[in-house]
């Protein structure tokens, strides 16, 4: 069994290309991207990384570097990690929160005046936390408490919260080698009751042999940038091809939605238990290159 330190690096360059390949679905004509996906035709690249990517690196890093989540310096991170690249694909309140950041603005006060005083409920703490789950995979309670730790630093809503917990129990009990028909119903059992926790036991019930377009009608596949809307069906694609991270991104794609999130959470949880075994060599050359600093990691 491999290293939960590489298992994190695994599960970040799976969400990385996850990303990158998700992100391709945004850049064709949107009348020819069904039977795109369907004839599996791929551009040939490049494929830029996202924001989903752009924010779990940080996050890795400070794992790596301190062992443990900073809220603090964490938050000075992204906002740094934006203010060198805005172009990512920021989603509106994201550039908003990042910017006041950057400014000196505490962080606390910038994430919970958001949306009217209830704070972001959006999925971009889930997209980017799946490498930590692989961290802490060997403590399920501080992979779920660490989880939380990092999505308050931009989302305060207790549901972008628990979506965060969610992906990174998730990931954890993909290293772990828990079985696919097992995997939906214990994060769903971990998760504090709300939304996110609701569509996850819906998500149990939907058959792997279901078409990913018809688990997408039920639980959402990102369209609403909710966390809700975003994470049960990810780990539903996730746990229906735990074992195969082609066939993963694959089948999370051809639902279409938020697809760079998606698959960037799928691809996180799936390659920290596979690693790319079974990605195509042209998928990872077309894939925007990952720092160096991760080489280590894996």
């Amino acid at each position: 069994m491999i290293s939960r330190r590489a298992a994190a690096g695994y599960s970040m360059r799976g969400l990385a290309l996850g990303d990158a390949f998700g992100e391709t679905w945004f850049r064709r004509p949107v009348d020819s991207v069904e039977r795109e996906i369907r004839e599996r035709r791929l551009s040939p690249g490049p494929w830029p990384w996202t924001d989903d990517t752009a924010m779990a690196l940080p996050l890795l890093r400070m794992l790596d570097e301190d062992g443990a989540v900073d809220q603090d310096r964490l938050a000075l991170a992204f906002a740094n990690t934006y203010d060198a690249d805005r172009d990512r694909g920021y989603g509106p309140s994201m550039h908003r929160v990042l910017r006041e950041i950057g400014e000196g603005e505490p962080w606390r006060a910038v994430t919970s005046r958001q949306f009217g005083g209830q704070g972001s409920w959006g999925n971009g703490a889930a997209m980017r936390v799946a490498p930590l789950g692989a961290w802490f995979a060997d403590d399920l309670a501080e992979a779920a408490r660490q989880a939380a730790e990092q999505a308050r630093v931009t989302h305060a809503h207790p549901e972008a919260v628990a979506g965060s917990v969610a992906v990174a129990l998730a990931a954890a009990l993909a290293v772990l080698g828990l079985p696919s028909d097992q995997l939906i119903a214990t994060v769903a059992a971990h998760v504090e009751d709300g939304e996110v926790a609701s569509r996850l036991r819906r998500a149990v019930g939907i058959r792997p042999v279901v078409d990913p377009r018809h688990a997408a009608a039920v639980l959402g596949c990102g369209l609403q940038i909710s966390a809700p809307d975003t994470v049960p069906f990810a780990i539903w694609c996730a746990a229906r091809h735990l074992d195969d991270l082609h066939e993963a991104l694959w089948a999370t794609a051809s639902a279409g939605g938020d697809v760079d999130t998606t698959c960037a959470i799928v691809g996180g949880i799936v390659a920290g238990r596979t690693g790319l075994t079974g990605i195509p060599d042209a998928w990872t050359t077309a894939a925007e290159p990952l720092p160096g600093w991760l080489t280590h990691l894996t």
